[in-house]
């Protein structure tokens, strides 16, 4: 044998190795992370990699969920609770300064009913209702309670109050949402129910601003100089004031699309009338013998419903003699 057989050195076999095909990753979603998860984790290396997903999905879609409730039309009791948690919640403020805790809780559940009933715009209304008479009740509160005629509690008013100034309207809002008479009649729900704040509005501001500024105070019975407080007593001033309310209030009605301009005027007119009306009751009745009964709330109660009435029947008058 060759010497250059025996040294010839042969190359060793090349050798691969053998590949390992790894199953494809499968995900799986959970609420908080992506997570990649392998069926045979043994045959790879342990690892895990959790990546936060946004939360800007969640949050767009709770903006969402909370704008469509809001612009429901028409309003549901879902929205209209909602809503009312939602502005409770921000105007606590301005709430706590107008009402007793029991008295917010009623108004919650006025509030609700009303945005049930007619929507953001009637909310509105009756918001406008609430800051109006707070601020007027609370005009010269030192020199009122001085004389000895403020609103208990410094003008923060309770449950009976908002029930008492608000029964016509929740009244018109119930026949409204059950559809009482058919849509031949949900026209004059409404008007009833902004007649009812237009009234007790022109009878707060009338009687608080007259307290305050009336210079002359007279009996509407007998037009006898009274002091400035008395159950039926008027003044020159707070009547003005009461009038102008009752205008502002109807024009905001009128803007926010829930009377037409007809309509507003005749809110007006009916709260005038009723506002005399109750303070011949006051004057004749409230305080007297057998009608102790007769208190604040009450009265209040009479007040608006007549505004309320006098409104519906003033329209359908109207209607009828001038074929509008």
């Amino acid at each position: 044998m060759a010497l250059s057989t025996l040294l010839q050195i042969r190359a060793p076999p090349t050798f691969t190795a053998p590949q390992v095909q790894l199953p494809p990753p499968q995900f799986h979603r959970s609420p908080l992370l992506w997570q990649p998860i392998f069926p045979n984790s043994s045959s790879v290396p342990r690892f895990s990699r959790m990546l936060p997903v946004s939360s800007s999905l969640s949050v767009e879609g709770a903006v969402s969920e909370a704008l469509s409730l809001f612009k429901s039309s028409p309003a549901t009791w879902k929205s209209a609770l909602f809503c009312n948690i939602l502005i409770f919640i921000a105007g606590s403020p301005i709430l706590v300064t107008g009402l007793s805790a029991s008295g917010i809780g009623a108004a919650f559940l006025l509030g609700t009913l009303t945005w049930r009933a007619f929507g953001p715009s009637g909310f509105l209304l009756v918001a406008t209702y609430f800051v109006l008479g707070t601020v007027a009740t609370k005009v010269k509160m030192a020199q009122k309670e001085a004389q000895g005629v403020a609103e208990k509690r410094k003008g923060r008013r309770g449950p009976g109050s908002v029930i008492g100034s608000s029964a016509a309207g929740c009244l018109c809002a119930f026949l409204s949402i059950f559809g009482v008479g058919g849509a031949a009649f949900s026209r004059l729900w409404q008007l009833g129910f902004v007649a009812s704040f237009c009234t007790k509005l022109s009878d707060t501001v009338s009687s608080e601003i007259g307290k305050a500024y009336g210079k002359t105070t007279y009996l509407v019975t007998t037009f006898k100089v009274v002091p400035r407080g008395t159950e039926g007593a008027v003044s020159l001033e707070g009547t003005a004031a009461g009038l102008l309310a009752s205008i502002f209030l109807a024009i905001a009605s009128y803007l926010l699309g829930e009377v037409n301009a007809l309509e507003a005027i005749i809110c007006v007119v009916a709260a005038q009338i009723a506002n005399l009306g109750e303070s011949i009751i006051g004057a004749a009745l409230q305080d007297k013998e057998g009608f102790r009964w007769l208190n604040n709330d009450a009265v209040n109660v009479i007040n608006i419903t007549m505004g309320s009435i006098l409104a519906v029947l003033m329209q359908q008058a109207i209607l009828q003699n001038w074929h509008l």
